[in-house]
């Protein structure tokens, strides 16, 4: 069988989808601003612009004041006019922000666009200039969450998410990267030395009990940084939820990555958007790229400074030649960091909820390849060992040689009823999964052209314990 090399290929970078509004984040420190209306969410809202430091007057009689505005007033957080908005002027206001039924809102907006200030009528989205989103408080880092006005609480209900995973120490972080940008900028180069200082001082933001840095020291040390470095990540089998937080970490940090075919979109979507793509696809019995220009690619690129991630479907060591690849850039002495993934044999057995080890049946479980270099069974397996009925066996890239595979097992003396699954696309929305038998396995109609990954062993009988022959297809099989 011929297989027709390719080239390694940039990819086009993935243009911005469709904004409902545009996130901005505006400076009003010193500006003056106006809300009308002393109500309750008049008062939230003044609060929110008192806090980013700028001057609000609360337009609104006394009468009608809350007690959450009352109080704001009371503290000198924003300035009380006892009378109606129409009698105040509009020079200088930087925004407008009212608490109007719908007839009062219309001549307010009218009267705030005729002076050329921004408005907001709360909980009128179709009086708004502009809208306040939900808040993730880490100033100087500030997190903002907009539905556009659809949906205020799920939009509360993923800043309560955000709020969990961002540490309240990272405001300190953030303050003191603004303290030193001045020193990394005249004493480190654009590039990879900044790059170097800033990813480190990112990670600490984000560890535990980390004890204060000494810069100078970190400084220096970003100095040396002239070459990059390579990252081999495990992407999973392409359901982006199995990819780990390190990896995810590792593809925000990238410059460049070099990605394989069966990596899927959802999970480059997470990586960092101005990072350049390449695809360096390798799939059996198509068009692949050679190792060898793999290999010359991440390794140019990674002497040029950048921080290349190699991006595996899967596990990077596992079936993914990933030892060629350590082996030459070790060779080239480019450090290299391997981020392991969720491998499609653990996700299958997830998907399936099944135990590959379960102890009534199986009493060990073996990752095998089912695809040498030559597109057939490798030469050199153990089939005496592989027809053990108390091990679960996975066999990868085992699509086109599913009924040879099945011939040798039963000439090793397994048994013909011992339970196979035979899955594709394994935790993405199009994934089949067919059980049937080992005798069945020889005759079956696999699909050669998608990611297939073969199961056979007595402890996948513990989900189909009375019919072998059902196909699931997609969320069915979950």
């Amino acid at each position: 069988m011929r297989i027709v090399s390719r080239m390694p290929a940039v990819a086009p970078r993935p243009r911005m989808a469709a904004l409902s509004t545009l996130p901005v984040f505006y400076t009003i420190a010193g500006k003056r601003v106006l809300v009308a209306g002393g109500s309750e969410a008049a008062a939230w809202k003044a609060e929110l612009l008192a806090a980013t430091g700028a001057t609000v007057d609360v337009a609104a009689l006394s009468d009608e004041l809350s007690d959450e505005m009352s109080a704001l007033a009371e503290a000198g957080l924003v300035v009380h006019h006892d009378r109606h908005w129409t009698t105040l002027g509009w020079d200088d206001y930087a925004l407008a922000v009212g608490d109007c039924e719908e007839e009062e809102a219309t001549h307010f907006v009218a009267a705030a666009r005729r002076a050329g200030v921004p408005v907001n009528v709360i909980d009128k989205p179709a009086f708004c200039d502009f809208q306040f989103g939900s808040v993730v408080n880490r100033s100087p880092v500030v997190v903002g969450i907009s539905t556009t006005g659809a949906a205020p609480i799920l939009g509360q209900a993923v800043r309560q998410r955000i709020e969990t995973v961002l540490p309240a120490a990272l405001a300190e972080w953030a303050a003191l990267a603004r303290q030193v940008r001045g020193k990394v900028t005249d004493l480190l180069k654009p590039g990879a030395e900044r790059r170097a200082f800033w990813e480190r001082l990112a990670a600490a933001a984000f560890r535990k009990g980390e004890a204060d840095i000494d810069v100078a020291t970190w400084l220096g040390e970003a100095a040396g940084a002239k070459a990059g470095r390579v990252t081999l990540v495990g992407a999973g089998p392409g359901e982006a939820d199995y990819l780990t937080i390190k990896a995810l970490r590792a593809l925000q940090a990238a410059d460049v990555i070099l990605f394989d075919d069966l990596v899927s979109d959802e999970v480059l979507e997470l990586a960092r958007r101005e990072a350049k793509r390449i695809l360096v696809g390798k799939r059996g019995g198509r068009e692949s790229c050679r190792q060898e220009d793999i290999n010359r690619t991440m390794i140019s690129l990674a002497k040029a400074g950048r921080h290349v991630v190699r991006l595996k479907s899967g596990d990077p060591m596992i079936f993914g030649r990933a030892g060629e690849e350590l082996a030459e850039l070790e060779r080239e002495g480019i450090p290299v960091e391997v981020v392991p993934g969720i491998t499609t044999a653990l996700a299958l057995a997830a998907e399936l909820k099944l135990s590959l080890t379960h102890r009534d049946c199986a009493q060990s479980v073996r990752f095998v390849t089912g695809h040498a270099r030559d597109g057939r069974l490798p030469d050199n397996l153990d089939w005496r060992s592989l027809a053990d009925p108390a091990t679960t066996h996975i066999y990868y890239m085992a699509g086109r040689t599913a009924p040879m595979l099945a011939a040798r097992l039963l000439e090793a003396g397994l048994d013909a009823g011992t339970p196979v699954v035979v899955a594709t696309d394994v935790s993405r929305p199009q994934q089949q999964v067919q059980h049937l038998t080992l005798a069945a396995l020889g005759s079956s109609d696999v699909d050669v052209l998608r990611p297939v990954v073969i199961g056979i062993g007595e402890a996948l009988r513990m989900r189909v314990p009375e019919q072998l022959t059902q196909v699931s297809t997609g969320t069915s099989a979950r």
